[in-house]
């Protein structure tokens, strides 16, 4: 695993059609922003373990927001 240290607005590049960037530190939580290509999924890891096992309906995740990359943008 690689681990990079960044501060409040600082990128990391993934490949070159990626970028996550942190965009809030508020206490232990941090904020990314990942710009992606839009055919590319992107999920948390707990609903990604979801969509994987397809053990239940996606309804009743908590803190799952219906979220689009372009939506992330908008995000001061």
């Amino acid at each position: 695993m690689l681990v990079l240290s960044r501060k409040q607005k600082e990128s990391i590049f993934i490949n070159e059609n990626i970028v996550v960037t942190v965009v809030g530190i508020r206490g232990d939580r941090v904020q990314l922003g990942i710009e992606a290509p839009r055919e590319m999924p992107v999920h948390r890891k707990e609903v990604h373990e979801r969509i994987q096992n397809r053990d239940g309906p996606m309804i009743g995740i908590p803190g799952l927001v219906p979220l689009t990359l372009h939506s992330l943008a908008a995000t001061p």
